[in-house]
């Protein structure tokens, strides 16, 4: 079985791999090259994994940007990431039955609401006819995203732990005494 989790730093992906994803997305949008990218969180998505090719692949945006390429063996279906990794292409997704779907919105778009709809993942779209960037999840559709709102959805995803600042404590500064040096002189 495929899980798929949390890496050792306590957090989905890295900083990193939002930045690929961020440029990606954009360079693909500015040309209007459809796309949709699953982002795996908690859920198994390994039923999904198995419609597709397996890549194992680190991420880049170059390599988004050329799977997605039109007129190339793995352009249509879905690239499913976990963690740090473009795991596979060409996936087949759930297509959402919701009527609340705009009719302008195609497959992609479906697809993409569709597996939000069954699992707790991310997923990112380019419409190929507008150059639009939509964002589904937890069976809602942000549509008309721009750069700061992808980011800023990828990190909310990266779930990371809180980890809060560390006070250190120095010295007691000059006008601190020391608890046994203020002993009250009637206890003598």
């Amino acid at each position: 079985m495929f899980k798929l989790g949390n890496n050792l730093e306590n957090e989905r992906f890295s900083d990193k791999t939002i930045e690929e994803i961020t440029r990606a997305t954009l360079e693909m949008a500015k040309v209007k090259t459809g796309a949709l990218m699953v982002i795996s969180r908690d859920h198994d998505l390994s039923q999904y994994i198995e419609t597709g090719i397996r890549l194992d692949a680190r991420i880049t945006s170059q390599l988004i940007v050329n799977i997605f390429e039109k007129n190339t063996p793995l352009h249509d279906g879905a690239v499913i990431i976990d963690e740090n990794r473009v795991v596979a292409a060409t996936c087949y997704l759930p297509l959402s039955d919701s009527s609340s779907l705009s009719k302008d919105l195609g497959t992609r778009h479906r697809a993409g609401l569709g597996i939000s709809e069954v699992s707790d993942c991310i997923v990112v779209i380019v419409s190929e006819e507008t150059g639009s960037i939509s964002i589904a999840k937890e069976g809602k559709l942000i549509r008309y995203a721009d750069a700061s709102i992808l980011k800023n959805e990828l990190i909310k995803a990266q779930d990371k732990e809180e980890v809060k600042p560390r006070r250190f404590l120095k010295g007691r500064g000059r006008n601190e005494k020391d608890v046994n040096e203020t002993k009250d002189v009637s206890d003598k």
